[in-house]
């Protein structure tokens, strides 16, 4: 037998995954995340596992990792003292940056310019030039690099960037510098910017380079150690780290380019989402994460995540491929609050934390927090995790009498304004990866996880119109599951400025098939063959005279026959439903780029029993006092071990299991699927794989009108035939 192990380190848990392979079986366990060095949480959390699994460390065969060590380099401010090495008369080049400023109006005056990751003292110039098209305008002084060098290791930096003028079109001096670097201060890593970020625009190529370096001692150190404790305990397991992007790199590859793990944390949960949705025979999704402070989303059209050509991390972005993951303020531990000069109710984004945390916990908490108010609502049982957690329901309720007794109105009130609010908050964050992309939110389901996730999904769903909405087995654990189940990737590219009048289809094939094996050598390096290798192309493209491109993907079979007229096409089609016109200009290409992935991960997902559709065997409580919309109801809460598939529970309804909690309110129901998703949906609506509620009115409306026009089309044909 073969195991998949998967670990998501937070900031608070660290969840873990096991997979057997062969049975779909699996295991999980939260463990406390330890800040001062993870590895130790992560080791715990294994030895945990794998005694519930009756295995050894040694029996894993792969190990999937998200983390958040880059991601907390970054906004703790706690990266490496970075060098920079840059063409002569481009000393300023993090400094001038991009004329952007954060906020609405105005918001210049208050915004306080962020110091770069690499201070002003610590870049150097040399002297040499790059052309635009590659060529040497200014040969190399090899003295002014030795002595740049001399003065960053004077300094005492911990990692050093080199990032010239038209290095993406040559990166020939960088390599030179590089040597040169490694005779002078041979124990400092390095990073070129032509090696990290291959693409025109010196500043953002340089902004990614110069993170790569920031993060690299930091993630490498990390690893280092994960990986020296994993051997110690004698573990032979291929060692994977979750990118930005949502596929796995191995160990030694994300050590060079930690830049590329700058969202792992959030990916893993996309991920996820979207393995346990394609069990169900759903591709078009909508992902809602939803944890103790903050609240994260994202699209999947087609059984595609959508990718964004940006990664932004508190006041850094990078130019790299990460998921389109929006995230706001809004979590269970969201606090209420109503200010005496305005009198309105607000939530968020203050949170109470792990520590005190809500009142419900017990720990000192006074505040009213979401949490509490779903206490109050009894949208959550007294008990939690089996009965291992009691919640102290009055402290809930005086928490929220604070705001009832502001507002005039009763606590149960005061209680369901607060879930409101915050409902209303994560469906802001919603309609940023739905309707402000041009997407109908109703053409797609809701896929909902986290902590807390499952307690306000139902609601979402009625808000966006998203059906059904979906809660997998195990939504406390997902991003684990996703980390278990994605697939490895790698991607090359290349600027390629050119008007469609100034190449051809051949040309591009020919770039495009060298970055193709450009990409693939590196997943070859990891173990995966060419056969087991999917190649995708894209064109970022724009139309001449734009200020953005758009990356467009593109098949590589009939390519060089009509490629880019094709991808003019979707880059029109795409333009028209972001902006909702086309322009009539010629279309012009910025980059091209290989993606190459690996084969998803031969994972089986366990079936659960078959049931008929009344749910008693799994009923705990009948008599649960339950308010929806105003009103009081008696709900019933369910042991979600014990439904079965096929079993239908009736909303007002409460779904109980290890690391989370599922909420069905009183209009609507939840079906059990073969894989053990509930399937939520309005009261009278039978879900469907693959359906949403208004795609099964459109196509009753489609049969309709094709109905009608059947006789039509026969009469108009008969009369044809007679004249």
């Amino acid at each position: 037998m073969t195991y998949r192990l998967g670990c998501d380190v937070g900031g608070t848990f660290t969840d873990l995954l096991l997979i057997n392979e062969s049975t779909g079986e699996t295991y999980r366990a939260k463990t406390p995340s330890t800040p001062q060095d993870q590895s130790i949480g992560v080791m715990t959390g294994i030895e945990r596992i794998c005694k519930d699994a009756g295995i050894t460390p040694a029996e894993i065969s792969e190990f999937m990792h998200g983390t958040t060590v880059a991601t907390n380099a970054v906004l703790e401010g706690k990266g490496a003292v970075v060098g920079l090495i840059v063409t002569d008369g481009y000393k300023q080049v993090l400094q001038i940056a991009r004329s952007f400023v954060p906020g609405g109006l105005a918001g210049w005056i208050i915004w306080n310019k962020p110091l770069p990751l690499a201070l002003l003292e610590n870049t150097c110039e040399v002297k040499e030039r790059i052309g635009a098209r590659g060529d040497v305008v200014r040969p190399i002084n090899e003295e002014s690099v030795r002595e740049a060098v001399r003065k960053l290791k004077a300094n005492k930096v911990q990692a050093i960037t080199v990032s010239l003028m038209n290095a993406f079109a040559n990166g020939d001096h960088e390599k030179k510098i590089r040597d040169i670097i490694k005779q002078e201060f041979p124990e400092v890593p390095v990073s070129l910017s032509h090696e990290v970020l291959p693409e025109m625009y010196e500043y953002e190529r340089t902004l990614t380079a110069v993170a790569n370096s920031y993060v690299r001692p930091t993630v490498s150190r990390y690893l280092k150690n994960l990986e020296n404790t994993f051997t110690s305990r004698k573990m032979k397991a291929k060692y994977k780290v979750l990118r930005s992007d949502g596929g796995l790199m191995a160990f030694g590859n994300a050590s060079d380019q930690p830049v590329a793990l700058m969202m792992s944390g959030p990916a893993g949960g996309v991920a996820g989402a979207l393995w346990v949705s394609r069990q169900s025979g759903f591709k078009n999704l909508l992902t809602f994460d939803m944890g103790g402070t903050s609240t994260d989303v994202a699209l999947i059209e087609n059984g595609e995540p959508q990718l964004r050509r940006e990664t932004k991390v508190g006041d850094v972005t990078v130019r790299a491929s990460s998921l389109d993951v929006r995230t706001v303020g809004a979590g269970g531990g969201s606090i209420a609050r109503v200010p005496e000069l305005t009198g309105a109710l607000r939530v968020g984004p203050e949170s109470a934390g792990a520590v005190p945390g809500p009142a419900c916990y017990g720990k000192g908490g006074t505040e009213p927090a979401v949490t509490d108010a779903n206490v109050v609502l009894g949208h959550l049982p007294p008990s939690l995790i089996g009965g291992e957690m009691k919640l102290d329901v009055a402290a809930s309720r005086n928490a929220c009498k604070k705001v009832g007794d502001a507002l005039k109105i009763s606590v149960e009130t005061a209680a369901e304004g607060i879930v409101k609010i915050v409902n209303e908050n994560m469906f802001g964050a919603l309609r940023l990866v739905s309707i402000e992309q041009g997407y109908d939110p109703r053409d797609f389901a809701l896929v909902a996880f986290g902590g807390a996730g499952p307690l306000h999904a139902n609601a979402l769903g009625k808000l966006s119109g998203s059906w059904p909405v979906i809660i997998p087995p195990g939504p406390g654990v997902l991003c684990a599951y996703g980390d278990a189940t994605t697939r490895a990737r790698n991607e090359a590219s290349q600027t390629f400025v050119r008007r469609y009048s100034e190449t051809s289809n051949k040309e591009v094939t020919a770039i495009l098939k060298g970055l193709s094996k450009q990409a693939q050598d590196s997943l070859i390096k990891e173990g995966i063959p060419v056969k087991e290798q999917t190649v995708i192309w894209e064109v970022d493209l724009r139309y001449t005279g734009q200020g953005f491109s758009v990356p467009i993907g593109c098949k590589p079979d009939g390519f060089e026959k009509n490629g880019l007229a094709q991808a003019g096409k979707d880059f029109d089609a795409f333009h028209t439903r972001q902006f909702t016109f086309a322009l009539d200009a010629e279309h012009e290409i910025v980059n091209l780029r290989a993606v190459v992935v690996g084969e998803y991960p031969n994972v089986k997902a366990i079936r659960v029993a078959k049931g008929g559709t009344d749910p008693k065997a799994a009923v705990v409580n009948a008599n649960h006092e339950f308010w929806d919309e105003g009103k009081k109801y008696k709900a019933k809460i369910y042991d979600r071990a014990k439904l079965k598939a096929g079993n239908v529970v009736q909303g007002p309804a409460i779904v109980t299991e290890f690391d989370s909690t599922t909420v069905i309110l009183a209009d609507c129901m939840g079906t059990i699927d073969h894989v053990g998703c509930i399937l939520i949906t309005p009261k009278g609506m039978k879900p469907k794989a693959g359906m949403t509620a208004p795609s099964a009115g459109k196509a009753k409306a489609k049969a309709k009108a094709k109905a009608k026009a059947k006789p039509a089309a026969k009469a108009k044909a008969k009369s044809k035939k007679k004249r």
